[in-house]
């Protein structure tokens, strides 16, 4: 789950991260209003769309005025801003951040993530701070340092002078470098995040460490724990047919393939979507229906593939485990007759009561594609989306 830069700020603040002070806005009038309380010759105009690069597309703007505060305002909100992140098709910008402005005089990256390898958090600093971290990890990839974090001693001192020294913090400023770094590792930690950023962290003229930017996102599965952070999603960011799907407790999210793909199990899922790469089709979808498949469940993921206009044909691969075969086998019967199912359909069923849920299929009278496996599915597949 994402959230907005003025979200994930007003978060870090409460761990002690210093950030720049900043009102949130939904209409021009309110950005005038928040000008006026904010009172400062500087002041900047930011969209708040789920994206980065939003400086780059147009959504941010430095305003020397109040009249420049009402024009910058006027043009962003309701724009459509097209970033590297959003794709061609752009986000409206519903929400803006008019923020006082800083003294840059210098730009930094920090970031954290989990380490799958280590199982630690590993904290990421660049003195390459203001650009893409992909970027920087491509072209020079010598000036980020990775430091993995013990869970059980925490950031330590040594680490936060270690980062410090490496991205050219003033040693006279590394207590509040410490500062900043130990409250972003708290805030990653209690909030279960999946990722914390701050681009840029800023060192300003007066001698001050500054969170001018920051993005934060979270595990889904730990959500039940955060009431606070599940009050800050905004819906209007997301992908409609992924917010319909956890309706129905479907792991869903749409891809830029033509090829639906409907699997119970997430590591099967990938498996499906990379062999039907590897035998030339791109895949629609990441869709798992999990351990109880019920027609219910697989009518809405049908559903919700053909909603897809480019759709051309779908794969259910199905691992009966849990689940058995032949119930999968009549979900997908009664689903396919309940949607009037308009393109191919390749099923490939493996498992507990496999030779039932085969014989299910054979006798529903629906134009179902059989396959013996996984290789066999993909190349029936991609060959039916050929037409």
């Amino acid at each position: 789950m994402k959230i907005h830069e003025y979200q994930a700020k007003e978060i870090l603040r409460q761990y002690g991260v210093p950030t720049p002070k900043g009102i949130p806005c939904f209409s021009v009038d309110e950005a005038i209003k928040a000008g006026q309380t904010l009172a400062q010759p500087v002041l900047v105009v930011k969209a708040q769309i789920h994206a980065g690069g939003r400086g780059k597309g147009g959504g941010v703007k430095v305003a020397k005025s109040p009249e420049e505060l009402k024009a910058y305002a006027n043009q962003i909100l309701g724009m459509n801003l097209i970033t590297h992140q959003t794709g061609p098709q752009g986000q409206p910008v519903r929400r803006l951040l008019i923020e006082e402005g800083a003294d840059i005089k210098k730009e930094l990256y920090i970031g954290m993530v989990v380490d799958r390898k280590s199982q630690r958090v590993a904290l990421m600093a660049s003195p390459e701070g203001g650009m893409d971290i992909e970027e920087v990890a491509a072209h020079t990839p010598e000036k980020i340092l990775t430091v993995l974090i013990d869970p059980m001693t925490g950031l330590t001192t040594a680490q936060a002078n270690q980062v410090s020294e490496f991205i050219g913090v003033p040693k006279e400023l590394w207590t509040q470098a410490e500062g900043l770094f130990q409250g972003l590792y708290k805030a990653f930690d209690e909030k279960d995040a999946s990722l914390a950023e701050i681009n840029p962290m800023v060192i300003t003229g007066d001698g001050r460490v500054l969170a001018l930017d920051a993005k934060m996102n979270f595990d889904s599965n730990a959500l039940y724990r955060h009431p606070d952070v599940v009050a800050l999603r905004d819906l209007d960011e997301e992908d409609p047919s992924e917010i319909e799907a956890s309706r129905f407790d479907l792991s869903y999210i749409s891809l830029d393939g033509n090829i639906g793909c409907l699997v119970n199990g997430a590591g099967l899922a990938m498996a499906t979507m990379d062999i039907v790469k590897l035998y030339g089709g791109n895949p629609a979808n990441f869709l798992d229906v999990g351990g109880g498949a019920t027609t219910e469940k697989v009518t809405e993921a049908f559903k919700l593939m053909l909603k897809n206009p480019d759709l051309k044909a779908i794969l259910v691969n199905i691992f009966g485990g849990i689940m058995k075969c032949d119930v999968i086998a009549t979900g997908v019967v009664e689903a396919a007759k309940q949607v009037k199912l308009g393109v191919p359909l390749v099923v490939r069923l493996e498992g507990t009561n496999v030779e039932l849920g085969k014989q299910i299929l054979a006798q529903s009278g629906l134009p179902i594609i059989s396959a013996n496996n996984m290789a066999d599915a993909a190349e029936k597949v991609v060959q039916a989306a050929r037409g």
